[in-house]
């Protein structure tokens, strides 16, 4: 009977042992994830920051140059 007792036991404390173990884990790749996602972020922003500048130049060229044209399709004669 004592040693199904100590079995027992051995069996609980290996499981709380490994529940731990899962646990940090889990902690430890949640850790990661968080810092490769910010180091992500990190590099997005300064994508953006290069690049902003240049999308709004090339986009306010391309709205402000206005040439009147007559459509190919306009009829002059009804």
């Amino acid at each position: 009977m004592a040693s199904q007792l100590q079995g027992i036991q051995q069996l609980l404390q290996a499981e709380k042992w490994t529940a731990k173990k899962v646990l940090e884990a889990r902690k430890q790749k949640n850790w990661r994830l968080k810092q490769t996602k910010a180091a992500q972020m990190t590099i997005l922003q300064a994508s953006f920051q290069q690049n902003r500048d240049e999308v709004l130049d090339n986009l306010l060229a391309f709205v402000c140059d206005i040439r009147p044209e007559i459509h190919e399709n306009y009829r002059i004669n009804g």
